[in-house]
């Protein structure tokens, strides 16, 4: 028997659906509440409103669980395919041989960039935010391919396959090409027969007569941080592709958006925050001791970044995993990094430090994923663009499940008016 909720107003009772997911999750469906009430909901933020249904990702941040799919993030990543999860995440199923295969192949197909492009790369200064370069660049994709961001739906339905292995193709070329541009070296062209992370490596960091060729544990880093980032169901900048995606705007301009939404320092970020964290540590000759101290007694210039999130109360399951691969990493490159033993310093002392564990306080993913990209060599102004690459395949995700439903509605949320009251218009004159 389905299950209502009543809402009380004026002497009056009003039922509401209660609608359950398949994993337990239950919300009161006020999608009438307006019309039968007169009332809208009111939740600054959205952080306690639905505004879709998906079945893309799970995510129980009381009890630490993150699945795509259905698949825990710890099964995937003990198997670190990016291309196989993206492939996951976007078509709902594990790609079989023959589907890893021509996935892939449509991936290498489309990296290139095409030379009109690059001249508008060109034209930026060589200073601006990488953040700023890539969304501007991925805009400019539906110029490019008119066909295939028609701005309509079943059109740009048709043609998705494509369309989804461009954009996650070109955004990470893009990234490669950013960097090289900011250090004044000469773009490198992709190579259909290098996988997916090998390939940006050897785009951004191969040399005149000279091809970058990683080592196995940094490209299974990569996967790793890439695949970790694959999708994180509605945090900012998904929604925000959800809701310029509602418009029946083209995948493309909608991955934009979300790429804007993401480089804000709340959100893309983080990463950025914790290794600006850990340097000014360091450069106070400090291991972390004074530090989690200061932090403790409330000193907002000592705000410990990198613990806690705002979905996860308990811990993030993407955290263990990463800062295992980070140890991998910098013991495989001979790497000593300083800043890696104030991170563990920081880490045992907040997960033993009664302070934090009340609060609840634990490491998330953005407390080692920058340590990793720093050990890979991609500096701190390309994190953020790093990420991107990394969510890419949610966003086609998310964009696919807003074009495919039929009864779906662009997104408009209700506000409440607080400004001024109705007052008449004054001419100058009379004005004090």
């Amino acid at each position: 028997m389905a299950k209502t909720a009543l809402l009380k107003l004026d002497d009056k009772e009003y039922p509401l659906p209660v609608m359950t997911g398949t994993e337990g999750e239950m919300a009161i469906d006020t999608r009438t509440l307006r019309a039968t009430t007169g009332h809208i909901a009111y939740d600054q933020g959205y952080g306690n409103t639905g505004s879709c249904e998906s079945q893309i990702t799970f995510l129980d941040g009381d009890n630490g669980i993150l699945r795509h799919r259905g698949y825990p993030i710890e099964q995937l990543a003990g198997h670190p395919d990016f291309v196989e999860t993206a492939y996951l995440v976007i078509y709902g199923e594990l790609p079989n041989a023959t589907q890893r295969k021509e996935f892939g192949l449509r991936l290498r197909k489309n990296a290139a960039v095409e030379t009109q492009m690059q001249k508008i790369l060109e034209g930026f200064p060589t200073s601006a935010s990488p953040m700023a370069m890539l969304s501007a660049m991925v805009s400019a994709l539906p110029a490019y391919y008119p066909e295939l961001a028609t701005n309509n739906f079943e059109k740009d339905l048709k043609n998705f396959d494509l369309t989804a292995a461009i954009a996650i193709s070109k955004i990470r070329t893009i990234v490669a090409m950013i960097y090289r541009y900011q250090k004044g070296l000469p773009f490198v062209f992709p190579k259909q027969e290098l996988t997916f992370c090998d390939n940006f490596l050897h785009m951004m960091f191969s040399e005149p007569y000279q091809d970058h060729v990683p080592l196995p544990e940094v490209s299974h880093a990569l996967n790793l941080v890439l695949l970790l980032h694959a999708d994180h169901e509605q945090n900012c900048s998904t929604s925000t592709v959800r809701m310029v995606g509602s418009s029946a705007a083209n995948l493309f301009t909608s991955i934009s958006a979300g790429i804007c939404a993401l480089s804000g320092p709340l959100h893309g970020g983080a990463n950025v925050a914790v290794m600006q964290m850990l340097q000014s540590i360091h450069d106070e000759g400090d291991d972390g001791t004074r530090f989690i101290a200061a932090a403790k007694s409330g000193s907002k210039s000592n705000r410990l970044m990198g613990f806690g999130h705002a979905v996860y109360r308990n811990f993030d399951p993407r955290a263990k995993i990463i800062g295992e691969a980070c140890d991998v990493v910098l013991k495989k490159l001979g790497i000593n990094d300083p800043l890696l033993a104030i991170a563990k310093n920081l880490e045992q002392a907040a997960l033993r430090d009664e302070y934090f564990v009340s609060r609840k306080l634990y490491p998330n993913v953005d407390f080692y994923s920058g340590i990793i990209m720093r050990a890979i060599g991609i500096p701190m102004n390309m994190f953020t663009t790093m990420f991107a690459i990394g969510r890419a395949p949610g966003y086609i995700a998310n964009w696919k499940e807003v074009a495919s439903n039929p009864k779906g509605r662009i997104y408009r949320p209700r506000q409440i008016y607080v400004g001024p009251a109705k007052r008449d218009y004054l001419p100058m004159a009379d004005r004090k």
